[in-house]
Formats: C-alpha cells, structure tokens, sequence
C-alpha cells in the first residue's frame, strides 16, 4: 500500500500549512494595517483599518481635525472650496470606544454631484445618448509627469479618466483618516508626530524655533506650514507668481516624531527595518521623490566623524546629536525620529506640456484637470499620517495588545526589563530615559551645513 503522507508532508504543520505559505508571511501577528477606496470624483473615500486595539478612545473629531488639516495651504486649487472633509465612522467603534473589530471610515466626495454621469458605476444601455456616461468626453491625452500613460498602458484603458480618478492624491483624504486613528492611539503611549515645511521652490527655511512642540505651533499657523515666518512670506510669494505663471511648485517637508521607544523595527529581516517602512510609505505618497531619515542625503557629504551620534551617559544613554533621525540598524534608538522628503511640482499645469492622444499619435497639449499651485503643505500632513500608521504598526508589532490596557501592560514590562523610563510631565511628549537639552530633540541645525538646501528668496 502506497504512503499516505503527501510529498512535501514533512513541511506541513499539524493544519496542513505548506512551507510556501511560510514563506509567504503566515503565521504573521495581527497587525495594524488599512486599505483605502475610491475615486477623485466618485460617490466617497473609504478607509478600512485593522488590527486597532478595544478600548481606544475615538471620536468624529479627531478624524476631522486631521481632514481639515490636509486641506489647508497657500497654493490650494478649486477643489479644495467645494469639498468639506468629514468622516463618518461606519463599524469598528461603539459609544466612543474601538471594539477591537475593524473601523470603516467614509468621507463622501460633494463634487460628486457635478460628476454623476461621469462616475457612475452603471453603463449606459444600447439605445441610451442621455443615461449615466453617455455624454462623458474620453480623456485621451496624457499628462507628463502623471500616472496617465504608464496606467493606461498597464491596465489597457482606453480612457484616461479610468486611471486619474484612483491616481489622484484625494486618495491621501482616506490615509489622513487612518493616520488620525494611528495618533490617537500612538498619543496614549506619548508619542507625538509633526510637520513642517523647509522649502518651496527656491524659498528655504532659516529661522526655525528650536524645540519640537515651538515648531509645531508655528508651523499650524503659517499659510505654507513654514515654522520661519519671513521664509512662510516668500514662499506665498513664490506660489503666487508660479499661479500667475500657469506654472506649480514642489519643495521639502520634515516630519518629527517624538517620545518614540527604543527598539521599534528590526536589523533581523530587510522589510522590516523601521527606515525602510517610513522611506516606503512615504515614497507613496504622489509626487514624493525622495526621502530621507535624518542627515539623509546630506550624510554622504561628511567625514564620519561628523555624522555618526556620538554615545554618552548620564542616568542613561545619551546623544548630543540626532544626524542618525532616531533610527539605527532599521531599529528606533530613542531619539526623535526625523524623516525629511522632496514633492516634485503637481503635473497638472494650466499652461500644460507638449503630449500625444493615446488613440491618434498626433500631439496635443496635455489633459488639464483643476489642480493646485502648489500642495506642499498638504503633503507634510499627509507625511505625518504615513509615519503614524508605520509607527502605529511597529509599535503593535512590538507591544502587541488586543486592548489598550493590554498594550500598556506589555509596554510597561518592556521599560521595566530594559530599565528605560518613561519621563514625560502632563501634556508632554514622552522622553525616554534620557536627559535632553534644548537643541537635542531634532534640531540639526546647529550641526548642518545648510548651504546644500538654502537658495536666495527672490
């Protein structure tokens, strides 16, 4: 009688799991993770988040104080005096509290109403010249610089439309949404994410406050999310002539994150470098090109012994410096986590670029499509919600929890084993075991040679 036991049985567990499914990542502890849905001009954005523990308090209002964050900026288009972002929060929350089962958000597009026919999810019948779609003009030529070519090649579109609508960066409404999940909860445990602007166009950012909470303020209150405020002056400056130009502009953010622990992310496998995520979720961003953790791109510029941290100790570890950004070894070291990224200017111009129809060959000037002048600004607080959901995933990975009470519990064991102490006052962001001066929690400034990045204002 032949073997009962199937080749490649003695990789198989007591369930029948094959060693491909492994290797493909089962097995992995639930985690913190989201989807989004929908289109530019569709009905709604959805966001789907899961692995949020029970217990977390979660209101309306921190989500929409994060929506209406990512709308705001200098250089803002048309759309942004239509829509009135608001999330209604569909499943996953019941009387404030998260019940550990997944959130569903939905933030409903208003231009909706002007796009019915265009957007409508139903196909006009054989006979109908006057049903949904059936008087929607094909987008046929594509924007330089835009998701519109390679799209409408990959998926064999012949209407340009079918690609914008998904590649457009009102996705980033459905991220924000989620990033303010990740705040509230990364907020229970001190941790604390900004943002601030660096550079539009030739426009840098000098006089930036010291201390990250000083830079936060200033930054909330400036029309470019600039924390310098003669910088903020010259960027809306700058903007303003690109408008008036049919031209846009791109720059440089900063996102901080303070009070992170040390020991979020791993040296043990390459996707799971904490440096590695944050470039990758931020690089997702549209019209990000490049990112940084730390000096970034400035460290290859230096002799080593200017730019590795130097180790002390006094009632702890202790860094003089933070070049590094908080991460060594794809593993966060304590300090603030600094992650630095470029946005190329929108590809959307009134004054568009030479192109072709994707249908004729023949060229014509590129699609034009209502967009901003600049979007920099919104970007960073885009930025902030990516570092939160990767930082919000790291920190279950670590602390795991199906409870907040739960996490806290694993997350006070950890500092206890470690020694690390938690020494956060009321309404501050936690410090870790550690004695940090005024210029310690990001400022590079003192260290940086900033020629690399200031150009004249005018």
């Amino acid at each position: 009688m032949g073997s009962l036991i199937e080749p490649g049985a003695a990789l198989r567990g007591a369930q029948g799991v094959s060693l491909s499914w492994l290797l493909e990542g089962g097995f992995k502890m639930s985690r913190f993770r989201f989807y989004t849905a929908g289109e530019s001009h569709g009905y709604a954005l959805i966001s789907l988040i899961e692995g949020v523990p029970a217990g977390l308090g979660l209101k309306k209002a921190d989500i929409d104080r994060d929506l209406a964050r990512r709308q705001t900026g200098y250089g803002r288009g048309g759309r942004m005096k239509i829509e009135t972002d608001r999330a209604e929060i569909l499943s996953g929350v019941r009387h404030g509290l998260t019940i550990g089962s997944p959130i569903a958000l939905m933030i409903r597009n208003k231009d909706w109403d002007n796009w019915r026919d265009v957007m409508s999810p139903d196909a006009p019948g054989p006979q109908d010249t006057t049903g949904p779609g059936a008087t929607a003009k094909p987008v046929t030529v594509p924007r330089p610089g835009h998701a519109d070519l390679a799209g409408a090649l990959k998926y064999g579109h012949d209407d340009i439309r079918n690609v914008l609508e998904r590649a457009s960066a009102r996705e980033t409404a459905a991220r924000v949404a989620a990033g303010a999940v990740a705040r509230r909860l990364l907020g229970e445990f001190g941790i604390r994410v900004i943002s601030h602007v660096i550079r539009i166009g030739t426009v840098t950012a000098k006089d930036v406050p010291e201390r990250p909470e000083e830079i936060a303020s200033a930054a909330e209150g400036s029309p470019v999310r600039s924390a310098d405020p003669k910088a903020s002056q010259h960027m809306v400056d700058a903007i303003e002539r690109a408008r008036e130009n049919g031209d846009t502009l791109g720059g440089i953010f900063e996102v901080i994150a303070t009070g992170v622990p040390a020991g979020l992310g791993t040296y043990a496998q390459w996707d799971e470098r904490l440096d590695g995520r944050l470039a990758q979720a931020v690089m997702s961003i549209p019209a990000v090109k490049g990112v940084g953790i730390g000096l970034g791109f400035e460290s290859a510029c230096y002799p080593g012994s200017q730019v590795h941290d130097e180790i002390y100790f006094k009632d702890g570890f202790l860094r003089k410096t933070n070049h590094a950004g908080g991460i060594e070894g794809g593993i966060s070291n304590g300090e603030p986590i600094v992650v630095r990224a470029a946005m190329k200017p929108i590809p959307t111009l009134c004054n568009p670029l030479n192109s072709v129809d994707i249908l004729t060959g023949e060229p014509s000037p590129a699609h034009s499509e209502r967009a901003d002048a600049c979007a920099v600004p919104a970007c960073a607080v885009v930025a902030e919600a990516m570092v939160l959901i990767v930082l919000c995933q790291a920190f279950l990975d670590k602390f795991g929890g199906d409870s907040v009470q739960e996490t806290k519990r694993n997350l006070e064991g950890y500092l206890e084993t470690t020694g690390l102490r938690v020494t956060a006052g009321p309404g501050k962001p936690a410090g870790l075991h550690r004695q940090a001066g005024p210029r310690d929690a990001v400022n590079m400034h003192e260290t940086r040679d900033r020629r690399h990045l200031e150009a004249d204002p005018a």
